[in-house]
């Protein structure tokens, strides 16, 4: 018998670490249309963006000006959910706004 209890055969592994990677993160664009107001873009921006008034006004005036506009970079699953809610509104409302991701 042994005296300690502890076995001779036990193996101690060492500790593994996962490396751990961050999410891919995704651009969401508005893009600019004839037909949509200024109005309605600046309040989808801070009602599906949560973007301040001053913030909201300076992407409308990207996307007005040079055609596409960053509304913001998220998670995937958080970008696709924020352009489908855009989509939604701007059909419910009856403008053609279109929204898109693009990976960072």
């Amino acid at each position: 018998m042994s005296q300690s209890g502890s076995n001779p055969a036990t193996v101690i592994k060492p500790k593994t670490r996962r490396k751990i990677t961050k999410p891919r993160m995704f651009r969401v664009l508005l893009h600019n249309d004839d037909y949509t107001s200024m109005d309605f873009v600046v309040e989808i921006l801070r009602s599906v963006f949560r973007k301040s008034e001053p913030e909201a006004v300076q992407i409308m005036l990207n996307v007005h000006y040079r055609g596409v506009g960053m509304a913001g970079l998220y998670p995937p699953q958080v970008a696709e959910t924020k352009v489908k809610a855009v989509h939604s509104r701007a059909k419910k409302s009856g403008y053609p706004l279109r929204c898109s991701m693009e990976p960072e």
